[in-house]
């Protein structure tokens, strides 16, 4: 038994150095080395004998290191409180049963007897316990975990539970007495079959990452573009990966479909997202499953591979993504113009047609009277007169609303002007507007700067504001910041929703960024011709 009792902890030892070497960063390696250490020293003779305690402590040190091996296990980090719990019971069991040792081994007699059966009684507790709650521990979590996770606990998981099985049964039938040579035997061989499976792990980590090569010809000879989502799945082993395209000019990440990639899925306990650029410029990004985290090598290398298909699907992804905000932003202006078309026919109706209908009964009635009571039919056409130049006043307002009198009589730089005068908030004002521009460009334009002056206003408690207005490469951009209180929602508003459906309309874009008290800024970007 001394030779299997040797092989047992060079396994260990020789696949934690391994493990170690390859993956300095995790702790697995150097459990792995502390394990086969410490079984050595606990099954092989010393030269000198240890008091009883220390030679107790010896005996257990390895199981307990084990239970923190097979509980840490891929990561080597115990993580949540769970796992610490089940390790430090481990440990203390081991610590209780050497210091009880110690206490026993002072008086003689009776009472010590009596102390080694209590010391045993300990000892059986602490292993039944500890073994259990870590097989139950593993099954849960297990059972718990991802697909992709499950692959990276499988080389060890299976090996793991059966040898701590093993161990919480060999250790009390030993204590009490009972041949278990057996058991022994077989719990070595499963304890020997550990450090192996943590090898076939390395092993297909290095078969993983060499398979990137063939994501590579995947992608070149793929007949469709939507395999690149299924391609990088197949190689990051992830079928629940999701891939965004970055869309530059609505500033989120969108699918082939056009459709947004909510980042929220990254706030989900197992879920994470890896941001791939080229050329210092966001392309795309991965939602993935949190185990690959402890595979950055995998994901980079794979990243790398895909970073030239991923760029052409994010043209096309962009492009869809824009028709997709064009066809939404005129549906929303279709139903926009059909309810400002009602209000018009409702206003009309109720007001302006009424009163029209009032004028001619009047001057009928002067007409009628003028014959025989000249001094009746006057008051009844200055009452015409006074309806029709009401009638006027109503039109006028109407006409408002259609398009801002300020903008045609003084053009787009006189009516921002006029709008800043009037700002309570300290405004630095910035203006360059070019000649040309199209009716529908300058009206956007205006109606972005009032909306954003009017939320500074109302909303931001802001101590100051700037506005710019100018050219930049062959487009207008309207920019509008504070440093207010920020956290202004595009969904939540209608004033700005509304503003991102018309310069889209207008083949433009509306991006609002605003953080909780980092202020807010408003940026239009519209065609100048």
């Amino acid at each position: 038994m001394l030779g299997v009792a040797i092989g047992v902890g060079l396994s260990f030892v020789a696949a934690g150095l391994v493990g170690w070497w390859a993956r300095p960063r995790n702790r697995v390696g150097p459990l792995l080395v502390a394990v086969g250490v410490l079984w050595w020293l606990a099954k092989l003779p010393l030269p000198i004998a240890p008091p009883d305690g220390l030679d107790v402590v010896r005996a257990g040190a390895w199981a307990a290191v084990l239970a923190h091996l097979v509980v840490a296990y891929p990561t080597g980090r115990l993580g949540a409180s769970a796992p610490r719990l089940v390790v430090g019971l481990g440990y203390l069991t081991v610590a209780v049963v050497g210091v009880s040792t110690m206490l026993r081994s002072g008086p003689a007699g009776a009472d010590a007897g009596d102390g080694s059966n209590r010391v045993g009684a300990i000892a059986i507790v602490g292993v039944l316990l500890t073994g259990s709650v870590v097989v139950g521990l593993q099954l849960v979590r297990w059972r718990r975990s991802s697909v992709t996770r499950r692959r990276y606990l499988n080389p060890v998981f299976g090996i793991a539970v059966v040898a701590v099985t093993l161990f919480v049964a060999v250790k009390p039938a030993r204590i009490a007495g009972w041949d278990v040579s057996a058991l022994t035997l077989v719990l070595h061989l499963a304890l020997a079959a550990i450090p192996l499976g943590y090898l076939a792990g390395l092993l297909r980590r290095h078969v993983d990452r060499s398979g990137v090569a063939d994501l590579v010809v995947r992608l070149h000879g793929a007949p469709r573009s939507e395999s690149i989502e299924v391609a990088l799945a197949r190689t990051l082993h992830d079928p629940t990966l999701r891939v965004g395209y970055w869309a530059a000019g609505s500033g989120r990440y969108v699918d082939l479909d056009g459709r947004t990639v909510s980042l929220a899925l990254t706030d989900e306990p197992d879920r994470l997202s890896t941001r791939i650029d080229r050329a210092g410029e966001p392309i795309a990004i991965l939602v993935h499953d949190r185990a690959l985290a402890e595979e950055p090598e995998l994901i980079e290398a794979t990243c790398a591979a895909a970073a030239l298909a991923l760029e052409n699907a994010r043209l096309t992804a962009d492009l869809r993504a824009r028709l997709r905000q064009l066809a939404d932003s005129r549906l929303a202006l279709l139903r926009a113009g059909e309810a400002e078309r009602r209000r018009l026919e409702r206003d009309l109706h109720d007001g302006v047609q009424q009163r029209l209908l009032s004028i001619p009964m009047a001057l009928g009635l002067a007409e009628s009277v003028l014959p025989a009571d000249p001094d009746r039919a006057g008051p009844l056409i200055a009452e015409a007169k006074s309806a029709t130049l009401a009638i006027l006043g109503e039109l006028r307002a109407l006409t408002q609303g259609l398009h801002p009198p300020v903008l045609t009589e003084r053009g787009l730089a006189g009516a921002v002007r006029e709008l800043t005068a009037l700002s309570p908030v300290p405004l630095r004002l910035r203006v360059d507007v070019p000649a040309g521009l199209p009716p529908e460009v300058e009206t956007t334009a205006y109606y972005v700067v009032a909306e954003a002056l009017a939320n500074i206003t109302k909303h931001a408690a802001a101590g100051r504001a700037e506005l710019r207005i100018g050219v930049c490469e062959g487009r207008l951009v309207v920019e509008v910041r504070d440093d207010g209180r920020g956290g202004a929602d595009p969904a939540g508003g209608s004033g700005l929703r509304g503003l991102v459906a018309r310069t889209a309309a207008c083949g433009g874009s509306l991006q609002v960024e605003s953080r909780p008290g980092d202020g807010t800024r408003v940026r239009a970007v519209l065609p100048c011709g």
